[in-house]
């Protein structure tokens, strides 16, 4: 929770747990929470979360009273796996793997749920996020791709062709980006419709080029990320998390043959194209690290810490603690001019089996980590 007063729990086997962080105490089991696995939490609050499951549902709960559910939503119809929620607005966001992004209008909730709409479709969706200030929305899919939603606009659904491409092709290192010369790299095909793929047309461009910035509301870019030994062989990005200041982007990607996972973080280049007809990338990777390859078809969520200076990723049967330096300065201030490996601080290891998720305290220095056979750990690291 914000307040971290409970940390939640999402179970294989239709559970949540909840737990008292300071004390470490088992609170409660909602042992019925869903009718298949439990995927995903989101606060929304101090006290309302929600629960997306592999039985296509999300259900609200109050701390207050977990007896009952406040209401269950039902809008996907495949596996829920993602949750998001825009504090703006009261728009809750979700993702599944039937492909859709739906928002849900927690303003006008009742019990038999709240009102809801499709926002966006791709195929091969993996997971969702909104940058913190939600003016993008990323998408990443198994077939490799990276999809950002530009000055974002929830309000407005996005069916096929109602959205301008704004550029289609491979991130770059700093130095891709000087060799590239004035025609740039080749691009690459939209995974979302036949009909949107390949590069930009000039009459998108310019017409993107009238906003400031160069982008219009809910304008679509297709990245394929640029991963450290996969330029020749696709990859699938399992995991993909947020900057907690919007800087950058932190992906977990795995190899097509899933015998190599790599931790990558991309930095976010604001501002128009350098020209019009010369489309330019978003992401630039300024740091990776390979990752141990164990528990092969598992996915692996690391996370950000809350004042972005570390990352905590899962590591075989332990949680590797990594820098962007040894001093763990912040990205901006120790941004490489090629992309650069990601320091180790520090591994820990207390579990029997490997661990599948790791999260940070929102307030205070602790760390929370749980593994494939169920056992949940909480560290306090000293330094």
């Amino acid at each position: 929770a914000p307040c971290r007063s409970v940390l939640t729990v999402a179970c294989e086997q239709t559970e949540v747990l909840l737990f008292d962080p300071i004390s470490s105490k088992h609170i409660k089991t909602l042992s019925e929470a869903h009718e298949d696995c439990v995927n995903n939490i989101r606060f929304l609050d101090n006290r309302l979360f929600a629960t997306c499951s592999d039985d296509t549902t999300i259900a609200l709960w109050d701390l207050r009273k977990l007896n009952t559910k406040v209401c269950t939503l039902h809008g996907h119809t495949s596996w829920v796996k993602n949750i998001e929620y825009d504090t703006n607005t009261r728009l809750l966001v979700t993702s599944g793997f039937d492909g859709n992004v739906i928002i849900w209008d927690t303003n006008r909730c009742t019990e038999d749920g709240c009102p809801h709409k499709k926002f966006f479709h791709t195929r091969f969706l993996m997971r969702m996020r909104l940058t913190p200030d939600c003016s993008k929305m990323l998408i990443s899919t198994s077939s490799g791709y990276l999809l950002i939603l530009h000055d974002l606009d929830l309000n407005k659904s996005l069916e096929v062709g109602s959205y301008p491409i704004l550029r289609a092709r491979r991130t770059t290192s700093s130095s891709d980006i000087t060799s590239s010369g004035s025609s740039g790299p080749r691009a690459v095909g939209s995974p979302c419709h036949q009909n949107d793929s390949g590069p930009l047309s000039e009459k998108h461009l310019s017409r993107s080029s009238q906003r400031e910035g160069g982008s219009p509301r809910n304008s679509l870019e297709v990245l394929t990320p640029e991963v450290p030994g996969e330029r020749d062989r696709g990859n699938c990005i399992t995991s993909l998390q947020l900057h907690p200041k919007g800087w950058a982007t932190l992906l977990r990607c795995s190899s097509n043959t899933d015998d190599q996972e790599w931790t990558c973080v991309y930095e976010f280049q604001e501002g128009a194209p350098v020209r019009p007809i010369s489309p330019r990338c978003s992401l630039r990777l300024t740091h990776c690290i390979e990752e141990a390859n164990v528990g092969r078809g598992y996915i692996k969520e690391l996370c950000f810490s809350p004042d972005g200076r570390m990352i905590s990723s899962p590591h075989g049967f332990g949680i590797r603690l990594l820098g962007f330096d040894a001093q763990c300065r912040e990205l901006v201030d120790c941004l490489p001019r090629e992309a650069s490996p990601l320091r180790e601080i520090r591994s820990l290891y207390s579990h029997n089996d490997v661990v599948l998720t790791t999260k940070f305290s929102p307030t205070h220095c602790q760390i929370a980590s749980g593994c494939l056979s169920g056992r949940v750990s909480l560290y306090q690291p000293k330094f």
